[in-house]
């Protein structure tokens, strides 16, 4: 018998969530409509700071199907201290509260919500509201905030401070070559194109299912819960498909916030979806500024590397990113040191954004990197390769594992590096200037504790579930491969089910680590329900597997098969048949453990990368 062709982990197939996004059918947070559902439209402020001395809502309720007008003054009941504020991934700090008080924190903050059987009368009404403020001198100039910059005393949990190693400043005097720079990035805003929205339906019973644009509905489920006073059981968070978010679905937005205070209030289901132009009024990666000093022999051997960096956050609560570490960990240089603090501003609070701090701080650096190989007249891959380090340089601790040098052997022959003219401005394409540059990458290989749960049915059909999200990263055809690796069945008879507060334990979708975590927790889940079949396997008649053990078989093809003898084997179906099973069901958590946690202290994970480019 031929033994079938493996589908798994590494197989090229087609997103198995693909035909639903592509024809329309996949449905995102603002695409459902319950019955009896009520439109809410946000009205933002237009001052920064300050407080409202007078709303007038006469105007905005005398517009036909207007049923209430939120603001800070009739609001109902939320709880008082900001610890019910604080979700998974929330900063150190005083969380924001919409509608919480008077005091406007930062321009386009959310001062009333409109409520109405229609978009159309919602929106017109909305426009109709008068504000009266108290102005307050305000800032938002990055530049002048840095007067303020300090280090708070209570750190966000995942911030690694620099370590510093010996004397940097004194290597940068003595060195012949040098170089040092300033470099800045301004605010960029995540703009997914799914714009943030809600749509709570009440359920009754002080049920609510609430469909969230959000990278962790269990976050959202919890937060909500603590809020508004619901037990976590009357709360449902949906998110299967989600258009987008790298970082802004983290933690909740403030739509959510207000959908679900108006269908308590009102104990009727409602939308609330956020303008393009209000979602600059949120979270967003932080401006910052980074000054760089570096020093080198003349053989390019780095001496000395300096680095300090400092990014902006709001005033009530303090984001912080790990920006000045990178150059320090990933080059072999004898003396480096590095500086961070953050700089209060009157906007919303700073936050993650694909790559939080990495993306700032790395980019800076090897711009500093490229500048000092041009000043020592060296190659710039060349000089990457002179300072590379085989272990996390700030740390001293050896990698789980490193292919950056193999990466820039193979990247370098891809691109044809070899042909790269030294000088600038001496390539060119007919009449156009072509610049040809490289750099490494690097970010955190993360793992973070997940469960996930396998249900085989009578007839081959699996599914997997966690809770999870796929922002459109992959995430339901990765534990589909998973599950067809460990199983051995076709991907059409597996589903993959995330995006569900009520399915296994799952953390926030981000930092990367989704596939890592989601994939270990689905194929512990798929070995343990893997193990149960073998069991039941002694139920087929004659027993032709004989009683083998997990290590003397391969399930492959919708089979289990003798690894000794791929001819001898029994379908899973006949399995279910022969056991009489309905179904057979596992859940099992994927966490570090004892001997994961003691790793984790004494090595380094980082992912690498090799990037070359050409720009015309």
């Amino acid at each position: 018998m031929d033994t079938p062709t493996k589908i798994g982990i590494g197989s090229a197939v087609n997103r198995v969530d693909g035909f639903e996004k592509v024809t329309g059918s996949a449905k995102y947070a603002a695409e459902h409509k319950p019955d009896g559902m009520l439109y809410g439209y946000v009205v933002s402020s237009t001052i920064t700071k300050g407080s409202i001395a007078e709303i007038k809502e006469s105007k905005a309720r005398s517009v036909s199907g207007v049923i209430e007008v939120l603001t800070h003054q009739n609001r109902p009941h939320i709880a008082w201290r900001d610890g019910n504020y604080q979700d998974e991934v929330a900063p150190p700090g005083s969380p924001f509260r919409a509608l919480g008080d008077k005091k406007i924190l930062f321009n386009g903050q959310p001062i009333a919500v409109v409520l109405a059987e229609t978009f159309e009368a919602a929106r017109y009404a909305a426009s109709l509201i008068e504000v009266r403020y108290a102005v307050e001198t305000h800032n938002t100039d990055f530049k002048l905030a840095l007067a303020e910059k300090f280090l708070p005393s209570k750190k966000r949990s995942n911030y690694h401070p620099p370590k510093s190693r010996g004397n940097a400043k004194a290597a940068y005097e003595e060195a012949s070559l040098k170089v040092s720079g300033e470099y800045h990035l301004a605010t960029e805003h995540h703009n997914p194109m799914e714009m943030h929205a809600t749509t709570v339906v009440w359920e009754g019973d002080g049920k609510i299912t609430v469909h969230d644009k959000t990278q962790g509905s269990q976050n959202t489920q919890t937060y909500i819960s603590n809020i508004f006073g619901f037990s976590k059981n009357d709360v449902r968070v949906l998110n299967p498909y989600v258009g987008g978010a790298f970082g802004s679905g983290l933690r909740p937005q403030y739509q959510v916030y207000l959908a679900v205070m108006a269908a308590k209030l009102l104990k009727r289901s409602v939308k609330l979806v956020l303008t393009r132009q209000q979602m600059f009024t949120h979270v967003h990666r932080p401006e910052a500024v980074q000054s760089i000093k570096l020093s080198a022999e003349p053989s390019g051997k780095l001496t000395s590397m300096s680095v300090t960096a400092t990014t902006s956050t709001s005033r009530f609560e303090n984001n912080m990113e790990d920006v000045v570490i990178w150059g320090l960990i990933g080059y072999d240089c004898p003396n480096a040191t590095a500086d961070y603090a953050i700089a209060p501003r009157d906007t919303y609070t700073s936050g993650d954004m694909r790559a939080p701090g990495a993306a700032t701080g790395m980019a800076f650096f090897e711009m500093a990197m490229d500048e000092m190989a041009y000043a020592a007249r060296i190659d710039p891959l060349e000089f990457r390769r002179i300072n590379y380090s085989d272990i996390d340089a700030m740390n001293g601790t050896p990698y789980t594992s490193k292919a950056l040098k193999e990466a820039y052997v193979e990247g370098a022959a891809a691109f044809g590096w070899d042909k790269r003219s030294s000088e600038p401005r001496s390539m060119r394409d007919g009449s156009e200037m072509v610049g040809w540059g490289m750099a490494t990458g690097m970010w955190d290989a993360q793992f973070s504790k997940t469960s996930a749960s396998a249900k085989l049915s009578a007839n081959g059909h699996l599914e997997v579930s966690t809770a999870t999200s796929d922002i459109g990263t992959g995430t339901y055809t990765v534990m589909a491969l998973v599950a067809a690796d460990t199983l051995g069945l076709p991907m059409d008879r597996i589903t993959a089910k995330l995006g569900d507060s009520d399915l296994p334990t799952s953390p926030v979708e981000g930092g990367s680590w989704g596939a890592a975590s989601s994939g270990a927790a689905v194929q512990l889940a798929c070995q343990a329900l893997a193990a149960k079949l073998l069991k039941a396997a002694d139920k087929v008649k004659g027993q032709p597997l004989g009683g083998a053990s997990m290590a003397d078989v391969h399930f492959v093809g919708g089979k289990v098969v003798l690894k000794s003898d791929p001819s001898v084997g029994v379908d899973i179906t006949e399995v279910m048949r022969a056991a009489d099973l309905s179904s057979i069901e596992a859940e099992e958590t994927a966490s570090p453990g004892i001997g994961g946690m003691i790793s984790l202290m004494r090595k380094s994970r980082h992912t690498h990368s090799a990037v070359f480019a050409e720009v015309k």
